[in-house]
Parts: structure tokens; C-alpha cells; sequence
């Protein structure tokens, strides 16, 4: 199956603007392509697997990807979807953020010799002139066709700044600016950028008389429409220090049901064949490709073992078994001690199983705290040692939140 047919064999694709040009690009040229990520963060998310894993599917298909990093754009945030201005960064805070970036895909795009390119569109907009900006590239714009625009539709009742109108110029313009700098024809984003993209497509065409492409992507979304990526705890980071692997993991085990087929066609690199063959079922039969799934994207982020760990470590909790080797883990030691005990809402909170006291205590009045097989039923229970058998406590938060808890 040749790379486009896969992408639709996969549901990935969403929009294109030529699909004919597009599938003969792809299946039968190599072409330079990019796909824009705002450093608003330190880590990537969840909502960004998609695309990355999208620039690697293209790039062992012998195409060049751009990670073009948005140190400029990142100035200003871009308002898609969004039903406020986003918060304001610092350029230093901006160029961390990219760097955490560049790390984070480095397991899945290989920027080796060539086969990849890092562009931070802060080496060209950050130095422009407003004035001269806008008689080259303001001009090619139609406000109707902006406001028009899906991605400004949820801001316009509540107010859309001018600052935040320039975006769509200035992604345009990166478009445009790639082009000349490395042949960049195909510019590949989430669904909700397609007016984004048109706009640079049409820039493109205008200043350079020659094609430029776009295709969007489905955004990662469960059997209700809603994104995915967000758990109690909030966002479901790559960061290995924000969302821990065995969380991660834990995280696409489980996934509802109805999810699973298109996850997997989404986030692994299985053959399409062998994804429908293992989701052809129902009911609990569907746990087995739940746990490929989750150990598949885990491999991806974290590497093997790390993978290996966490599928370890579900298995002998969910199984029964008693390895807790791999669970997450926290230590207590005297200083968070009083009178060599401590309160159970306290431990909930220094866990980070709850984000405050009110939480934890809600969670004990509604049953669903557990510590080491024991219901706990009194918000005001005061652990000891002795609720630490062999300087461990396991405890439960719901039916899959697990947590050790080690008494130094």
C-alpha cells in the first residue's frame, strides 16, 4: 500500500486541497513538507501524537519533513479553538519550550544527516517590518474570508483581538518563507488549522506562481467527539516527568471500546490488516489489542523498555500479581511526618492523587479510596507504620489509579 492509500486507509486524512496532486506527490515524488508546532508548553501532548507521528510515517516513505517551531508565532498563540486570548509568553520561556520540543521527537523523526529539518520561524518574523509586511502579504488577504473562517467563529462573540487576526498572515507567510528557503510544497496540520493552511497555499500561489499543498488531519478524538488526552490529572504529557510511563500506558489501556480500531490505526505504525484483524471483536476480547495499543504509543514516547516495564507492571496489578516494581511511586520520609503519622488527605495530596484536601475527602465519602485491599471510609484516618507492612502501602483511587507509597 502505497503512503497516501495508507493515510486513508487509516481515516488520518481529513482535508486536502488537490488530492490528485497530493497522492501522486506522495506516492510517486519526494517532496519537502512541514507541520508548525507552537512551543505554548514545555512538553508535547497527547494532542500532538497525530502530527508527529504522521511526520514520521511521511519521512520513512523518503520524504523530508520541516519541525518548524513557532518562536514567533508562539508570541502571539494561535486563537483556533480557543475562547480566549492565550496567555502571553516570555521569548525566553518560548525558546525552552523549543528545546523540549527537539527532544521529545527525536525518538520518532530522524534528523540525522540531512533527512529532517528543525526551522524556528523566529529567524524571520521576529526582525519584520510591520509596514512592509503588510503591503507584501497583508494584501493577499480578505478580512470577510478570515472572519468567515471556522477557527475565528467561537471568538468572535466574546472578541477577537487584531493581535491575534495577524496569525493566519503570519503562517501564511511561513509557508511561504519555507518554500523559498527548502522547497517546501506541502504544508500537513490538524483539522482545525485548515483556513491557517489554505491561507499559506494561496500566498504561495500568488507570490511565487507556482502549486503549494495542504492536508489536514483528523484530530484524535474519542466515540463521543470529544479530544482526547485528558485524564483526572490533566493532560496526558510525552514528558516523561509530567505524565509518567506507566501512567501513559495506563492511559491507552483504557480506552473506551468503541476507540481502540482507530488509535491504533492513528498512533502505531501496524499494518492497517493486522489493526482491523485484532479489533474484530467485542466485549473483553477487545482487552488484547487494548494492551498492544498501549504498549505500541509507550515504545514510541519512552522506548522499550520503559514499555516493557509498564506492561509488566499493569499486568501484575490488573492480574493479581504482586510485582509493584514498575508502579508510580512516592516517599515519604520523617519531615512529612507528625508524631510519626500522617493523615490520609495529606498522603492523597503529597501523592498527587488529589489536587486538594476537598478532593481527597469527597473521594473517601464516595468509596473510591483504597489502601492495600481496605476500603478506607474515614476522611480523618491518620496513617502509622504500621499501615506501611514492610515500609510499603499500596493504594487504590478508583478501580485503575494505583500508587506505592514507600516509608523511609
Amino acid at each position: 500500500m502505497k503512503v497516501y492509500e495508507d493515510l486513508k486507509a487509516r481515516g488520518l486524512i481529513a482535508q486536502v486541497t488537490d488530492e490528485e496532486a497530493v497522492r501522486d506527490l506522495l506516492d510517486n515524488h519526494k517532496c519537502t513538507f512541514y507541520i508548525g508546532f507552537d512551543p505554548t508548553a514545555d512538553s508535547l501532548h497527547v494532542g500532538h501524537f497525530v502530527t508527529v507521528m504522521t511526520m514520521s510515517r511521511l519521512q520513512k516513505a523518503g520524504h523530508t519533513p520541516i519541525a518548524l517551531f513557532g518562536g514567533g508565532t508562539g508570541m502571539i498563540g494561535d486563537p483556533t479553538g480557543k475562547t480566549d486570548m492565550r496567555k502571553m509568553l516570555t521569548r525566553e520561556e518560548i525558546d525552552h519550550n523549543v528545546e523540549c520540543f527537539r527532544k521529545q521527537m527525536a525518538p520518532l523523526v530522524d534528523f540525522s544527516d540531512g533527512k529532517a529539518i528543525m526551522a524556528n520561524n523566529a529567524d524571520w518574523l521576529l526582525s519584520l517590518n510591520y509596514i512592509q509586511f503588510m503591503r507584501e502579504i497583508g494584501v493577499h488577504f480578505s478580512v470577510n474570508r478570515m472572519l468567515a473562517a471556522e477557527c475565528y467563529k467561537q471568538r468572535l462573540e466574546r472578541g477577537l483581538t487584531f493581535f491575534e487576526m495577524n496569525y493566519m498572515l503570519m503562517q501564511g507567510y511561513d509557508f511561504l518563507q519555507l518554500n523559498r528557503r527548502y522547497g517546501c510544497v506541502l504544508e500537513v496540520g490538524g483539522d482545525d488549522q485548515w483556513s491557517n493552511i489554505i491561507g499559506g497555499v494561496n500566498l504561495i500561489r500568488c507570490k511565487e506562481n507556482r502549486p503549494a499543498y495542504g492536508l489536514t488531519l483528523g484530530l484524535l478524538t474519542n466515540s463521543e467527539g470529544k479530544k482526547m488526552g485528558k485524564t483526572e490529572k490533566g493532560a496526558v504529557w510525552l514528558d516523561p516527568a509530567k505524565t509518567s510511563p506507566f501512567d501513559f500506558y495506563q492511559y491507552w489501556r483504557n480506552i473506551g471500546d468503541a476507540d481502540v480500531e482507530r488509535c491504533l490505526k492513528f498512533l502505531t505504525f501496524l499494518p492497517v490488516e493486522e489493526i482491523e484483524d485484532l479489533t474484530n471483536c467485542e466485549g473483553s476480547a477487545l482487552n488484547k489489542a487494548k494492551e498492544v495499543l498501549a504498549y505500541e504509543v509507550t515504545k514510541s514516547i519512552h522506548g522499550i523498555e520503559e514499555a516493557d516495564k509498564a506492561r509488566e507492571g499493569a499486568r501484575a496489578l490488573f492480574g493479581g500479581g504482586v510485582n509493584t516494581d514498575n508502579m508510580p511511586t512516592s516517599t515519604l520520609t520523617a519531615a512529612d511526618l507528625t508524631d510519626g503519622s500522617i493523615g490520609v488527605l495529606d498522603l492523597l495530596v503529597k501523592t498527587k492523587l488529589v489536587s486538594s484536601k476537598s478532593e481527597g475527602r469527597r473521594l473517601v465519602q464516595q468509596g473510591g479510596l483504597t489502601l492495600n485491599d481496605s476500603k478506607v471510609k474515614d476522611p480523618a484516618a491518620v496513617l502509622t507504620a504500621a499501615d506501611f507492612p514492610n515500609g510499603a502501602a499500596i493504594i487504590r483511587k478508583g478501580k485503575k489509579a494505583y500508587h506505592k507509597v514507600l516509608l523511609k
